[in-house]
């Protein structure tokens, strides 16, 4: 290698550890919210990581990386459930993971939301986590899916009236909370 491609290897390694560090904790947040499983997340997180590697000289836009990032991350979640192997897979033994600290009070409520969507099929999970969690405008969630905007809307329709459907009278934060207090 010459000089000058280990100073542009360099750079690029910088450049990427620089990125990694600050983004890592939302990437994986995300990956664990289209898995639903730590282990499963920081395996696809993992994963993802070294594709991006592969690719990073290829992104010339740099304020696209974290599209493109989110994108390799939902590409290879896709990617792994379709695989034969994977759902016959089944953990036997879980490490207690510590809990959480939470900043403010949880009454299990946000527990028992998370589960209702998990319940939703992954391409309904994949835009609402997206939308929702992320935090992504329709188009950016388009985008990251490789979808229309009109399927994310229509997606994201679905879902939420799926979750609402489902939901219990005591999750529902439409009903005003002296109402919820009688029915308890």
């Amino acid at each position: 290698m010459t000089d000058r491609g280990a100073t542009r290897g360099a750079t690029r390694d910088a450049e990427l550890t620089a990125w990694l560090a600050a983004r890592q904790p939302a990437l994986l947040r995300t990956a664990y919210l289209l898995t639903g499983d730590r282990h499963a997340a920081e395996d696809l997180l993992q994963t993802s990581l070294a594709k991006l590697y592969l690719s990073w000289d290829k992104v010339r836009d740099r304020g696209a990386i974290d599209a493109y990032a989110r994108r390799v991350l939902v590409n290879e979640h896709t990617s792994l459930w379709r695989r034969g192997w994977k759902r016959r897979e089944h953990a036997t033994d879980t490490v207690p993971e510590p809990e959480p600290v939470l900043e403010s009070y949880d009454d299990g409520t946000a527990a028992q939301v998370w589960e209702l969507v998990q319940g939703l099929p992954r391409r309904a999970r994949a835009v609402v986590v997206l939308r929702y969690y992320e935090q992504l405008t329709e188009a950016e969630t388009a985008d990251v899916l490789g979808i229309s905007v009109g399927t994310v809307k229509s997606q994201c329709s679905r879902a939420l009236a799926a979750l609402r459907e489902r939901t219990p009278s005591h999750l529902n934060p439409s009903l005003d909370p002296t109402s919820r207090e009688e029915e308890r």
